[in-house]
């Protein structure tokens, strides 16, 4: 054990991650990037091509690619304000896949077709559910607060 670290002590400030990109954060944010391309290319093309169909369902995947592209670019940079944004688009997004889920299985007329969101993203292998909760894990460990200065 270190000098001067009692045993109740984790690792010090100094091995916590400074930037939310760095080390795993890069893997984080690729993942973001590539759920923004995939989710807005959906959107679009089901927009363009079936609005009709199902207004609801398409316009709910444009917001997701929107709050993934968000989530993107907060991840993507440093400091307390684009931690604030990264922290709410996570938020967000989670909450939009918990709500949209549940209302996909509940609700099943009222989404004719499925978006990014439905059934928890079973549509994109449930990361959808999972990404927001790595990020927003991510995002309290390297808190500009409680990273080194």
């Amino acid at each position: 054990m270190s000098e001067g670290m009692s045993p109740r002590q984790g690792p010090s400030d100094t091995d916590r991650p400074t930037t939310t990109a760095g080390g795993p954060g890069r893997v984080l944010v690729a993942v973001y990037a590539l759920f923004a391309i995939a989710a807005g290319a959906r959107a679009g093309v089901q927009i363009a091509t079936r609005f009709d169909e199902a207004p609801v369902a398409y316009l709910l995947s444009a917001l997701a690619a929107a709050v993934y592209v968000i989530a993107t670019v907060a991840l993507a940079r440093s400091g307390p304000m684009a931690h604030r944004i990264a922290v709410a688009s996570c938020a967000f997004e989670l909450t939009g896949v918990v709500v949209i889920g549940t209302l996909s299985l509940t609700l099943p007329d009222a989404f004719p077709d499925e978006t990014v969101w439905s059934v928890y993203g079973r549509g994109y292998g449930f990361v959808p559910l999972v990404l927001p909760i790595i990020g927003l894990l991510w995002l309290r460990r390297t808190h500009p607060s409680t990273s080194r200065v």
